[in-house]
């Protein structure tokens, strides 16, 4: 009697034109994800003197800088709240957000061993990049929060949500970081570009400054800057403010969406190419 053995075989194929972006496979690999993650936290502290404290200092002194030149000399206001905790308010997802653009959008090409040798849902890079900020997102907001006791500031029950607001910072820097790292793959100078992308996006979202100071309806188109509802939506989270950002948020949020899916679908659509180009 003769048994015969089947083995199961996969084969993975190039992509032809646009292709779909499988969030299960994200899934599927959740592992992976979790280690890059953590990857990604222990190499950005790794042989540092002053470790974590990195997190605070970042956005701490650029609020005493604000507080100095714009708050104090410039006189620039600041809807009735101190200076130094209405920046702060705002420096903290800012900074969640610029430091996961940055990192998401060079991460593929820091990643380039891995690329070449291994085969994985290669979303999982930039994903990985942005979700290791959370930890420094915690360390600022934990500051936070002891400045505004200090001031005499206690968060109103809006303050719940707030997860959706991180949510949308963690969303926008996800969408242009997944439309940058597949570019950078490509043309090598767009690293170059990157900050001075983050400087140029700084000043133009409302963080040394209130969006109060538009009237309507620029204001809430002021809103196709996804930053400006994530900010201003901290600030009325956080100091209750009498400028609720609704209409804002709504726009913000729509623009951050379509960042995102354009930019997934771009970056799969780029993905057979990586390995060859990296």
């Amino acid at each position: 009697m003769q048994q015969i053995l089947h083995s199961s075989t996969t084969v993975i194929k190039a992509s032809k034109g646009w292709v779909p972006i499988r969030l299960r496979d994200l899934w599927e690999y959740r592992e992976l994800l979790y280690f890059l993650t953590w990857r990604d936290i222990k190499v950005r502290y790794k042989q540092t003197a002053l470790g974590a404290l990195w997190a605070i200092i970042q956005p701490f002194f650029t609020m005493v800088v604000f507080s100095l030149f714009f708050g104090r000399l410039a006189k620039v206001p600041s809807d009735g709240i101190p200076y130094p905790i209405f920046a702060f308010a705002a420096l903290v997802p800012w900074t969640f957000f610029a430091n996961g653009l940055s990192q998401s959008s060079n991460s593929l090409v820091g990643s380039t061993d891995l690329i070449t040798k291994v085969y994985f849902p290669r979303l999982i890079i930039p994903v990985s990049s942005v979700l290791s900020g959370f930890i420094d997102f915690a360390i600022a907001f934990i500051v936070f929060m002891a400045m505004a006791f200090y001031y005499g500031i206690y968060p109103a029950l809006s303050i719940i949500l707030l997860p959706f607001l991180l949510l949308l910072g963690l969303i926008t820097a996800l969408g242009v970081g997944l439309w940058l790292s597949a570019l950078n793959v490509k043309f090598r100078d767009v690293r170059y570009t990157i900050p001075f992308l983050t400087q140029f996006w700084l000043f133009a979202t409302p963080i040394a400054y209130p969006s109060s100071l538009l009237s309507e309806p620029w204001r809430t188109i002021y809103g196709i800057n996804p930053m400006v509802g994530v900010v201003e939506g901290f600030r009325w989270a956080l100091l209750g403010v009498d400028t609720a950002p609704g209409a804002i948020i709504f726009v913000s949020a729509l623009v951050s969406m379509g960042l995102l899916v354009s930019g997934a679908f771009y970056f799969k659509r780029m993905e057979k190419f990586f390995a060859d180009i990296i």
